[in-house]
């Protein structure tokens, strides 16, 4: 996975959770920066362009002839200027640009809520994939692939349109994230997983360290050969889809995941160990988010940094179901609420949520009111704050963290 990833030195041994893994010592991850002010697609085109060429350009990461899925991020049915999705413009550059390279291409992913066909729709990436003869590929279906070298994980479930390729492009989103701070490079391949497993596997991995192993373990399995993030309009504050649109100009490309996600990190005034697949991806030889290791090519960072971008900038806190200290848990770590105002009663939330019975639902029986929280049972995936399409749905902390203020 590493070919066209870093420059690479002296070999080093790396042991997580008593899992020997292969790894190696880098010298410097390279990570281009690319001013870009609208969606234009003539603009568009020219940026991914300019940042290809800085890392070698596109035939060093495919060959002709090479089938190769890009992947962008698809949460739900969405128009692209809820900017809850890749836009249109960014995923048909990509597109462009690689199949006049010779790549053989397909497109997909697996949204939390909707079908793979509607978001893709919705969102415009249908119309751009259309127009450059792209074909959707199988989302719908997966099948079970082992994987030994795993930390967390030995085996996943894999759409089929993803093993069908001979390697994939991912194309994520600068968003917010309630569970993880920030979604970007690493997160977007757990749209690799078809459909309901993604909820399952809240429910089996509930603690979100041994999640973030989860999701290097996967991207350690799919190995995607490059990474560009869309973050011309990103979104702030109650992310992944509920949050605000902002305007950042930028877009970011490199082969190092971490670097990527870091470089994002202090776009946005956001320490980068306080994001867990930031913190996790590095102790697993991912990346490196160091920032005397990465090298940003193109644009200045000063040029985008944005210090009042809406962010928790406070490290993640661990939540362990069924644990001696669960009940201690519940006391201080963040819980989703409701906010009545917003609530429409669409019941996205209790369709996602993961657990059984479900920790939110119309526990009164009237579906004419809100929802309503059993945080006994709830899991503190925040599934449902993720998907609700209103924005009703925030994370409250408890009233004695903020007494003990940890």
């Amino acid at each position: 996975m590493f070919e066209n990833k870093l420059e690479m030195s002296c070999e080093i041994t790396y042991i997580v959770n008593d899992i020997l893994i292969d790894r190696v010592v880098y010298i410097m991850s390279k990570v281009a920066l690319i001013k870009c002010e609208s969606y234009d697609y003539e603009k568009v085109r020219s940026a991914v362009k300019k940042g290809l060429e800085l890392l070698g350009g596109a035939g060093a990461f495919v060959k002709p002839g090479e089938k190769i899925l890009l992947k962008p991020n698809l949460l739900s049915a969405d128009p692209p200027e809820r900017c809850v999705t890749t836009h249109p413009s960014v995923f048909k550059a990509v597109g462009e640009i690689f199949k006049e390279a010779g790549a053989l291409l397909t497109y997909g992913d697996s949204p939390g809520f909707h079908s793979p066909k509607a978001a893709a729709r919705k969102s415009g990436i249908a119309d751009a994939a259309e127009e450059l003869g792209i074909s959707l590929a199988d989302f719908n279906n997966g099948e079970e692939v082992p994987f030994h070298e795993g930390v967390q994980n030995k085996r996943f479930v894999i759409a089929k349109g993803v093993l069908e390729s001979d390697g994939l492009i991912s194309i994520p989103k600068l968003k917010t994230h309630g569970f993880a701070r920030m979604t970007g490079s690493v997160k977007n391949q757990f749209g690799c997983i078809p459909g309901p497993l993604k909820g399952e596997m809240h429910v089996r991995i509930p603690n979100v360290f041994d999640f973030s192993r989860m999701l290097i373990d996967l991207n350690r399995l799919l190995k995607p050969r490059l990474y560009i993030m869309d973050g011309i309009m990103a979104m702030e504050g109650n992310g992944p889809r509920g949050g605000t649109p902002k305007k950042m100009n930028v877009l970011l490309l490199s082969a190092d995941p971490i670097a990527l996600d870091a470089t994002v990190c202090r776009i946005i005034n956001l320490d980068p160990e306080f994001v867990p697949t930031i913190k996790v991806g590095a102790e697993m030889g991912l990346g490196t988010f160091d920032e005397s290791s990465i090298e940003v090519v193109g644009d200045p960072i000063e040029r985008f940094k944005n210090p009042d971008f809406d962010v928790k900038r406070e490290p993640v806190k661990p939540f362990k179901v069924g644990s001696a200290l669960q009940f201690a848990r519940n006391l201080v770590v963040p819980k989703p609420f409701i906010d009545k105002s917003k609530c429409v009663k669409c019941g996205v939330c209790v369709n996602i949520c993961p657990v059984k019975p479900k920790a939110v639902n119309w526990h009164d029986g009237i579906k004419t009111n809100p929802p309503t929280y059993k945080y006994k049972t709830c899991i503190r995936c925040y599934c449902c704050q993720e998907m609700c399409p209103e924005s009703a749905i925030h994370q409250k902390v408890p009233l004695i963290r903020k007494l003990i203020k940890i």
